[in-house]
């Protein structure tokens, strides 16, 4: 057995998948069961009472996370004049306008975030189908089509979380490293948490959050109690 497949089964071992764990409890478990050489992401998996299939019941939305991601944002920027200044200023990685799309025509996608002004949605619409997919499409639900761009590329900088609800009802974000103190990922994963609380669609009915676990990115799931974390918000 490889030295990989070892880590793997030990970390697994210390995981009771019948049991579950207090928000305390599963973030400490996370972080003792990380074993990558690697600062390994800490992910979160709901899984919501609601139906995706139908329109109004679709969950998305973004959220600052108090601590950040841990790790360095890289924003793109689609806008023009004192647009484009503001966007430059406030940390922005790249600012443009037809130049970018022409730059991602031919495949160029460096960038973890992309913010356009209103007036650049014409531009930005004839590359829907390449930034869609990667979920890179500029959207005002979630504040990335907004004339303050400065807000959004500082906001988006010091950790923000875009969320969408998948086909199968569960929506997947990251709130941290293992690195990360267990105070700091509590604290990003109630801030994601309570963004979900506060998206619930009028049509959802009966339980709204189902399950909740956590987990690093080689790490087992951790499934936690739903009480004691809702009771934290």
């Amino acid at each position: 057995m490889s030295k990989i497949a070892k880590k793997m089964n030990a970390a697994a071992a210390k995981v009771d998948r019948s049991k579950a764990y207090s928000l305390q409890e599963g973030v400490d478990l996370v972080k003792s069961a990380a074993y990558a050489k690697f600062d390994e992401t800490v992910d979160v998996a709901v899984r919501l009472g609601v139906d995706p299939r139908h329109a109004d019941q679709m969950v998305r939305g973004a959220v600052v996370l108090p601590h950040g991601l841990g790790k360095e944002v890289r924003v793109l920027v689609f806008a023009k004049g004192e647009k484009e200044k503001e966007a430059k200023e406030a940390g922005a990685d790249y600012v443009g306008s037809e130049d970018l799309v022409t730059k991602i025509q031919e495949g160029w996608f460096d960038f973890d975030t992309a913010i356009a002004t209103p007036d650049m949605m014409g531009v930005v619409g004839k590359i829907g189908k390449l930034l869609g997919p990667r979920g890179l499409m500029p959207n005002p639900k979630v504040g990335t089509v907004t004339f303050d761009v400065g807000r959004a590329v500082k906001e988006s900088k010091s950790g923000k979380v875009e969320f969408r609800v998948e086909k199968a009802g569960i929506v997947h974000a990251p709130v941290g490293k293992a690195s990360f103190s267990a105070d700091l990922l509590k604290e990003n994963l109630l801030a994601l948490v309570d963004a979900l609380v506060k998206a619930k669609p009028s049509a959802a009915k009966g339980t709204y959050i189902k399950k909740i676990s956590v987990s690093s990115t080689m790490g087992p799931g951790v499934r936690l109690d739903i009480a004691d974390v809702t009771g934290k918000l």
